[in-house]
């Protein structure tokens, strides 16, 4: 029993030591903090996405009081209410922003895009890409396997059992590019919402020559240039085989729609076009008034060298 008592009460004693060493250590070495760090933080959303190209929302709050600007520094998930209020904290003034989300830019669904073969492989998008190209003849579109939704912070990404293509929620989509940075092929984008959260872009990535991309799915872009020759804004331009609209100079007028013969580009939240009208038809002629019937004339004979009238 002695053993243990003596042995124990050098370790508490030691311990003790210990602890009061750190303690005054801790106090003469303690680096403090500007409390408007926690402010800052404390108007982030707190996803720590990594869409501000900081390493979370601490990272941003710390680059934000450390600098004393926000200039580079916006949290495209907070949007400019957050902004707004990082600003008040920091007295300063937050430049507007238009809001972006994540589009998919790959329409080769089940039935427009048929499988050519059976991947058996790990079901994750990078070691498909990486190790082959997919169970279907396009090796540039959406493979299917969900690296995209374990990207989204907010929920905001499933996939479609029908089409094989990834659904975007936009109401809860924060436009971090989560989604964007987890696939490999580059198939989702990070754009601007929109005016009255309407866009248009072009739903395909195929790089391959038109026959070869038909054939691997009927949607899609075949580099015809007939969507470019369209737009009046010259907000298209074809390389590579695949056309590209630049949302810098898209007027989202559609007139590059009607022209696509394969419906690669896509438009978003737009109303219907009304219906044409049909063209009035040609006014029909006038009938005209039948002649007044002639009268008869009576007819002549000639007896010798009589005429006489009946």
């Amino acid at each position: 029993m002695e053993i243990v008592i003596w042995t124990v009460i050098p370790l508490c004693a030691l311990g003790i030591v210990l602890a009061i060493i750190l303690f005054f250590v801790a106090k003469k070495f303690k680096v403090e903090e500007d409390p408007r760090i926690d402010e800052v933080e404390a108007c982030l959303p707190g996803a720590n996405c990594g869409g501000c190209g900081f390493p979370g929302c601490r990272g941003l709050s710390e680059a934000v009081v450390k600098s004393g600007n926000l200039d580079g520094k916006y949290c495209p998930a907070g949007g400019n209410a957050a902004m707004s209020k990082i600003a008040a904290v920091m007295g300063l003034e937050a430049e507007e922003k238009e809001p972006v989300v994540a589009v998919v830019r790959c329409c080769g669904s089940h039935d427009k895009r048929p499988q050519t073969s059976n991947y058996d492989g790990a079901k994750t998008c990078a070691i498909a890409h990486a190790t082959s190209s997919g169970d279907t003849g396009c090796q540039y579109g959406c493979l299917g396997y969900g690296d995209c939704v374990a990207g989204c912070h907010f929920g905001a990404i499933s996939i479609n059992e029908e089409t094989g293509l990834p659904e975007i929620d936009y109401d809860k989509c924060g436009g971090c590019g989560g989604c964007a940075r987890m696939c490999p092929r580059g198939v989702i984008e990070v754009r601007p919402r929109g005016k009255n959260d309407r866009r248009v872009y072009v739903g395909c990535i195929n790089k391959d020559k038109g026959g070869e991309a038909m054939k691997a799915c009927k949607a899609a872009c075949i580099g015809c240039g007939k969507c470019a020759k369209a737009c009046p804004f010259e907000a298209i331009t074809v390389e590579n085989n695949v056309a590209y609209i630049d949302f810098t100079k898209c007027k989202s007028c559609r007139k590059c729609v009607a022209e696509c013969p394969t419906g690669a580009i896509n438009a978003v939240n737009f109303p219907p076009k009304p219906a044409t009208p049909p063209a009035p038809a040609a006014p029909k002629p006038e009938a005209q008034p039948a002649p007044a019937p002639q009268e008869a004339k009576p007819e002549a004979t000639v007896v010798g060298n009589n005429v006489n009238n009946n």
